[in-house]
């Protein structure tokens, strides 16, 4: 928690509507609230976002993942499908500045909610539009999750072992929260130029998206040459050793040689400088060339020495290193904790809560948790009353 702001919040004063599900078209207005906007979470009366069931459950009969990605939101009761919700929700949007929604391509349309509808109510009105494929294309009207995401991006084709099925990368909500980033990306953009224009506009992002533009030179290199990138396990192309090497004690650690010059430093910390330079591995077309064998000689090292002695060595000798983590060894780290990467909060329902901080840090105007996610429909009263003085 950040117990006081040097200046007001960011996006003091901001209202947003977050009509969405899930994670992706959530996690946009989640960055806005971590930054002080009031966002209104408008959920189907009785059942609300289906995420509260989504992950590991507490007593409060929501998950952990919705008391964390609920955070600093209000949660009021809507039913859109009926003209009574509908109109409700019209009111809201006049007074809103952004709306995130991911809903499939035509639902708001039907229900007589679409852009059109809500932007004549309100120019200024920026309307986030989240969903599988975007809103065109002949994929648009197809559902979709991360993992779905995750496979179409091409991101899951290049995880797992050469030669073995393509695996998850790391988690199947990659996709949702990366999308979730360029949403609110493009939510601050739009917010910019509505400063010079006074008119709001369409966000529209696919889930696949986000993710495929994070694919460095997979694009490029395809139409350059027709290079179709396999699975590499943990190593990586245009790099070498470039990988996860197994330690001493049992554990792993990650190192990147990214350049002959950095290769050269880990080298000698190896006391092994006969093999850089003119040596057999001095040159990255070299390594690359015997892959395998550069690994397997950097493991041989890694083998002998506790992960500890390794970090050590490495930071002494300026190469980049540092160890394979699980979520036990996260919470033990000392760097976690000096960045407040771990937030304790006391939730009035769930009571003592870990949750993962505010990112980015911001020196003025810092983003904070003010409470995790609410009970469903337990400030609909409060909302209606502060927007529209009902």
């Amino acid at each position: 928690m950040t117990p006081e702001r040097p200046s007001p919040a960011a996006f003091e004063g901001l209202k947003v509507l977050d009509l969405a599900t899930f994670i992706a078209g959530p996690y946009c207005a989640t960055y806005l609230a971590e930054f002080g906007a009031d966002v209104v979470k408008v959920e189907l009366a009785g059942s609300g976002d289906p995420i509260r069931k989504f992950g590991t459950p507490t007593d409060t009969g929501d998950t952990l993942v919705w008391l964390s990605e609920g955070r600093n939101k209000r949660s009021i009761e809507l039913d859109l499908r009926t003209p009574e919700g509908a109109e409700t929700l019209k009111k809201l949007a006049a007074k809103a500045d952004i709306l995130c929604e991911n809903f499939q391509p035509g639902t708001l349309e039907r229900w007589g909610l679409g852009p059109d509808v809500l932007q004549a109510l309100n120019p200024r009105l920026i309307i986030a539009r989240i969903t599988a494929y975007g809103q065109t294309g002949p994929y648009s009207g197809r559902p979709g999750f991360g993992r779905i995401a995750n496979a179409f991006s091409g991101i899951s084709y290049l995880c797992g072992e050469p030669g073995s099925p393509p695996a998850s990368p790391g988690t199947a909500t990659l996709s949702d929260y990366v999308t979730g980033l360029f949403g609110a990306l493009g939510l601050l953009t739009a917010l910019h130029a509505r400063h010079t224009t006074g008119r709001g506009q369409i966000v529209d992002v696919g889930l696949y998206e986000g993710t495929f533009r994070l694919l460095d030179e997979l694009a490029p290199a395809y139409a350059y040459n027709g290079f179709v990138r396999e699975r590499m396990g943990a190593g990586t192309v245009n790099a070498v050793p470039h990988s996860h090497y197994p330690t001493k004690d049992g554990k792993w650690v990650a190192i990147a040689c990214t350049n002959d010059k950095i290769f050269g430093r880990l080298t000698a910390i190896m006391d092994r400088m006969d093999v850089t330079g003119d040596g057999i591995y001095g040159t990255i077309k070299k390594r690359e060339a015997k892959r395998a064998e550069v690994d397997a000689f950097v493991s041989h090292w890694t083998s002998g020495q506790t992960c500890d002695e390794i970090l050590t060595a490495c930071e002494t000798g300026q190469v980049p290193c540092g160890p394979v983590y699980g979520i036990d060894e996260i919470f033990k780290d000392p760097q976690f904790a000096a960045r407040d990467n771990l937030v304790k909060i006391n939730d009035e329902r769930a009571g003592p809560l870990t949750l993962p901080n505010v990112v980015p840090r911001l020196s003025d105007t810092p983003g904070e948790i003010r409470w995790a996610g609410r009970a469903l429909g337990a400030d609909t009263e409060t909302v209606l009353a502060d927007w529209l003085g009902d």
